[in-house]
């Protein structure tokens, strides 16, 4: 099967540099590509992944990510920007996107981030994780009472889970620490999605810090 990809970045010449990379890819194709924001929104549901710019002028990557993720709920947004972890990077998380990459990333390291987010996995390493969860607790104070009401919906499997994920454990972890198969893991984390309706892990991540579910330092190793 090939993972067909969108390609925004309002720079022609980064557009030019992916575009190589990803067609010389046996399983993926570019099958777009978009300038700013509201042609990424256009084309979008011809892709399978966006490679979506941040910022762009006018109709911005955050806003792009917004109405893409909201509206096509199987298309899936891989941020990339100059900095692994800038400002804008958590808006982009909360906007649905299904994680982000610094533009300097490795060719086999975006290649496999594509296949990846394409397949509904995680992408967020425990690094990544940690610097979202620090964005997180920078922020505004969240009203953790109404975000725990969320949970109501979970079993104690799903909520064992949803701390695992927080943790920055892939299913194979999550299933070698629950002696479960990694095909199960994997239901209970898109089971566990679907009840909270967030549209991938990384908002599990968001979600497990606002509703209180866990704290820093009270997460097991990964």
């Amino acid at each position: 099967m090939t993972i067909k990809i969108l390609l925004a970045d309002d720079q022609e010449l980064v557009r030019a540099g992916f575009k190589i990379l990803v067609n010389g890819t046996p399983d993926m194709e570019v099958v777009g590509e978009a300038s700013d924001g509201r042609e990424a929104v256009r084309l979008a549901p011809e892709a399978d992944v966006v490679l979506m710019d941040i910022r762009m002028p006018g109709f911005d990557g955050l806003t792009a990510t917004r109405q893409i993720t909201s509206t096509l709920p199987d298309v899936r947004v891989l941020v990339l920007t100059t900095f692994e972890v800038d400002e804008y990077v958590f808006t982009a998380l909360r906007n649905g996107a299904s994680g982000f990459l610094g533009k300097g990333v490795q060719p086999a390291e975006l290649q496999q981030a594509i296949r990846l987010v394409a397949g509904g996995e995680e992408l967020l390493s425990p690094g990544a994780t940690r610097a979202l969860i620090a964005r997180f607790l920078r922020g505004p104070a969240q009203d953790t009472a109404a975000a725990a009401a969320r949970l109501a919906a979970l079993t104690d499997r799903e909520r064992e889970i949803l701390v695992l994920v927080a943790a920055g454990l892939g299913n194979d972890t999550i299933a070698d620490r629950l002696g479960i198969s990694r095909y199960t893991a994997k239901t209970h984390v898109n089971r566990t999605q679907t009840k909270l309706g967030v549209h991938d892990r990384a908002q599990l991540v968001m979600l497990a810090y606002e509703t209180g579910l866990v704290r820093p330092g009270s997460l097991p190793e990964a």
